[in-house]
């Protein structure tokens, strides 16, 4: 172990929100945002030290309680960094967004200075879920996490955010539990073989197949597919992005779901390859109802934070999915879909988020005429929508098309049917940009005024980074693709084999 990079990376955002707690007025909010630059700097380093062929890298391991075989372990493989990059990317983006949010709530009783803070511990957090190679210290962030998110979304938004924030805990914490029961399994496990142990890399050598392995694996898949989240454990995220922030909910629904969509690929894969591909079926018949329910949702939606959430919802149909269809390009096009998928939705909040405050409402029958009073706000809340829905040339077709086409050539009835959600893209993102922005000019939004500077420039990355990895996805496939190959050997399949007697794609 030499310089651990990765423990740096976690702690700087979390030392920033001690310092921005310290600081004063303004000053509280320029330290938070140097701090979250500050880790985005460190992910970069962690991008170009990165070697894609060469497995688990960075890591980091110190026995931390012997007796029970827990360790703090840290390591990132392209999935992980993948997923470190997005948060590192997100956070000043949402912070930026956020700056001129003096008060929230209702009562004025949460300030801008307990937002950035809140923000900069869940990123903490963020960085110890995604790099730890221990069960047990992946847990207990995986648990972390819910206490900054719990109170962004209760603390800051709308009138019913305290009811929102508690389903949101309580839906999290039930998945949370029944992952306790299955991390305490793997322990009972480990101990049998004689070392018990939660490393990953302990963990992997046994033998985890049969009845055992599927019903830990069972456990996990419970919390990760509430996390992600998935029909019909969905509920809790249309509530909780209705009653957050714009930045609170970019970072609920780019960040922190994607932990549940990552625990897939990390835990239930590498660990119960058995049980994944007997939970097939299910798993996939889910993914497919939540890509139908999800778009047909988003078009009957009336509140734009919600039309986005169900969108969310039909998307995550698409990572699992893909996931579970076990090709090397339908679980490359998932990562991928992962990291895209936080860059468009967080664009497409955070600029519903400019026009709701200057509006009032998140009603979608509250506008009308938009384009022709706030022009640049029409033409990016347009890109984001574009984006959202997949346009070809922008990041998130590439990995959507690579996650049906690849499903396809292994399950082609599932992979036609999840065309249809792509069809629900056009109409919902299409729908809502009609009524919002087209038409006469109503009352309400007629003296409404363009994007500022600050605004411009929080949605500037996320527009470059669209329009470069729609063009040009190789670098991020380069990282992510061998460490999806290494998940594929771990579960003991291969692609499927085309009539030509080669394998696909």
């Amino acid at each position: 172990m030499g310089f651990p990079i990765l423990t740096v990376l976690a702690l700087v955002p979390l030392v920033g929100a001690l310092l921005v707690m310290i600081a004063r007025d303004n000053g509280a909010r320029v330290v938070g945002l140097v701090s979250s630059l500050a880790a985005f700097g460190l992910a970069v380093v962690l991008v170009v030290m990165y070697e894609p062929e060469a497995g688990m890298q960075f890591t980091e391991q110190v026995t931390w309680i012997e007796q029970i075989g827990l360790h703090y372990a840290l390591g990132v493989d392209g999935i992980g960094l993948t997923m470190v990059v997005l948060t590192a990317i997100l956070v000043p983006v949402v912070l930026i967004a956020s700056w001129d949010d003096a008060d929230y709530g209702e009562t004025g009783r949460w300030t801008s200075k307990s937002f950035f803070a809140l923000v900069l511990v869940l990123q903490s957090f963020a960085f110890f879920v995604f790099t730890a190679t221990d069960v047990l210290l992946f847990y207990l962030f995986f648990e972390a996490t819910l206490i900054p998110m719990y109170f962004l979304i209760g603390g800051f938004g709308g009138v019913k955010r305290s009811a929102a924030a508690m389903k949101f805990l309580l839906f999290s914490l039930a998945g949370g539990l029944v992952m306790l029961v299955s991390v305490v399994g793997l322990y009972g496990v480990s101990a049998q073989a004689g070392a018990p142990s939660y490393l990953l890399s302990d963990l992997a050598a046994l033998n985890l197949d049969g009845t055992t392995g599927r019903w830990l694996f069972v456990g996990f898949m419970i919390a990760f597919a509430i996390k992600a989240p998935m029909v019909p454990a969905h509920t809790w995220l249309p509530d909780a992005a209705e009653e957050s922030t714009p930045g609170g909910a970019a970072l609920l629904v780019g960040v922190l779901d994607k932990i549940g969509t990552f625990g897939m690929l990390r835990f239930c894969l590498g660990l119960f390859p058995e049980a994944s591909t007997w939970a097939t079926p299910v798993v996939l018949v889910l993914a497919l109802i939540s890509v139908i329910y999800g778009g047909l949702a988003a078009i009957g939606s009336k509140d734009l934070y919600r039309l986005i959430a169900f969108t969310s919802i039909s998307h995550f149909g698409f990572i699992v999915m893909g996931i579970f269809a076990f090709t090397s390009q339908s679980m490359a096009g998932s990562v991928l879909y992962m990291f895209n998928h936080g860059l468009s939705t967080t664009a497409l909040f955070l600029v519903i988020g400019y026009m709701v405050a200057r509006r009032g409402s998140r009603q979608v029958r509250a506008f009308g005429g938009v384009q022709k009073v706030a022009p640049i706000l029409a033409g990016l809340t347009l890109f984001a929508g574009l984006s959202s829905l997949a346009l070809p040339g922008l990041a998130p077709f590439v990995s959507e098309f690579w996650v049906i086409s690849g499903t396809f050539s292994r399950y082609p009835v599932i992979g036609a049917i999840a065309v249809l959600g792509v069809v629900l893209a056009a109409i919902y993102i299409l729908l809502m940009y009609q009524r919002t922005m087209t038409g006469p000019v109503s009352d309400e939004v007629a003296d409404f005024e363009d994007l500022s500077g600050r605004e411009k420039g929080a949605l500037i990355p996320l527009v470059v980074l669209i329009l470069v990895l729609g063009f040009f996805p190789k670098p991020a496939l380069d990282v992510i693709n061998p460490a999806v190959s290494t998940t594929m050997q771990q579960v003991g399949v291969v692609d499927p084999v085309a009539p030509n007697g080669q394998e696909q794609p």
